[in-house]
């Protein structure tokens, strides 16, 4: 029997599931079908979510497609797509949520994760910062500088412009590596140390500078690199 239309092999019996025992009972596949609501003429939704899943190498390949991409894919409608981009709007919102809320320390978890949620699948450099109050709290997050696959050209004065334009007394940095590996190069290190420098002269502190792949964090003040 085919749930295209919403039957309960495609949609309802996810969605009863998701609310009866939690979404850790339910597969990835579910969970998008969920989403979906329905699925096409020829998949119920579990098997056209299984069918995304597998085009775009799962949940964050498919959380991380433009629109477009998605639209494009067979029974995909403007309102199934929508409901894609939404989801993945509101994570974003969710990570960020955990930044702005509150105290953004060197030591957070959820602002590296934050950091990584946001920069970890770029396809090309990018630096920028979280520019901070007396009180370590979130004023401004900026991306300063935008680059190629393995580099971008940094300017620290224009960090330190940044810095106080925002009047900002502390400053974490980041920056992101599409190679996969997040381990700081030695131009990382220099450049983060001229940068500081820089800063100490308009007292505003160097809080950390992270550096974030796909599946990984490194922070400078917890490396000593400060």
């Amino acid at each position: 029997m085919n749930g295209g239309n919403g039957g309960p092999l495609g949609a309802e019996r996810p969605r009863e599931r998701l609310l009866g025992r939690g979404p850790g009972a339910l597969a990835d596949a579910e969970l998008v079908a969920a989403l979906l609501r329905t699925g096409d003429r020829t998949h119920d939704a579990v098997e056209l979510a299984g069918v995304l899943l597998r085009r775009f190498g799962g949940v964050r390949g498919l959380f991380d497609a433009d629109p477009e991409r998605i639209a494009a894919c067979p029974g995909m409608g403007p309102a199934k797509t929508a409901a894609v981009v939404a989801s993945r709007a509101l994570l974003d919102r969710y990570h960020a949520e955990h930044v702005t809320a509150g105290e953004v320390l060197s030591g957070s978890t959820a602002t590296r994760r934050y950091l990584r949620y946001r920069l970890g699948r770029r396809e090309r450099e990018v630096f920028g910062g979280l520019f901070l109050d007396a009180r370590n709290r979130l004023i401004a997050n900026e991306e300063l500088f935008f680059g190629s696959v393995d580099r971008t050209a940094v300017y620290p004065r224009e960090v330190l412009k940044s810095s106080m334009r925002h009047n900002a007394c502390g400053l974490i940095l980041y920056h992101n590596h599409p190679s996969g590996v997040a381990e700081p190069s030695p131009s990382d290190i220099q450049l983060t140390g001229r940068i500081a420098t820089l800063l100490e002269e308009v007292d505003v502190r160097l809080v950390d500078h992270v550096v974030v792949s796909a599946d990984q964090q490194v922070s400078f003040a917890e490396r000593g690199l400060l």
